[in-house]
């Protein structure tokens, strides 16, 4: 089972190693959300909505939101956040009935960058 947790927040960026227009300062309106894959515990939840919400906004947005994000990633890039995203966050939701499945991150309604689990993973070499 898979539960969802969605998340806004503002922020500035530039993106330092890019040639075009996201190489000047701007600012986005970012769309994160939060997949964990589990099942439901004695309660009949996975993780608690509530939880889930105070571990990311301690963890993620409060830190990202009205940041210049820059001075936390240095090319922060849609796929480095998710990245950086899941770096804060994986530990504190890998339990006994569920883990980290998806981070999604969007910098606009028509584009985001989505980190899942299987990427993480290590991958092994080809024969």
């Amino acid at each position: 089972m898979l539960v969802r947790k969605e998340f806004t927040f503002d922020a500035a960026h530039n993106l330092v190693r890019y040639h075009g227009k996201c190489e000047a300062l701007h600012g986005h309106t970012y769309r994160l959300a939060v997949e964990l894959e589990g099942v439901p515990d004695e309660e009949g939840m996975v993780l608690d909505f509530t939880e889930l919400a105070q571990i990311v906004r301690e963890r993620v947005v409060s830190r990202l939101d009205h940041a210049y994000i820059n001075e936390i990633i240095a090319q922060p890039t849609a796929e480095n956040i998710a990245g950086w995203v899941w770096n804060q966050i994986e530990a504190e939701l890998s339990r006994p009935n569920h883990k980290l499945f998806r981070v999604e991150v969007w910098e606009t309604p028509a584009s985001c960058a989505v980190l899942r689990a299987e990427d993480k993973a290590e991958k092994r070499p080809r024969s």
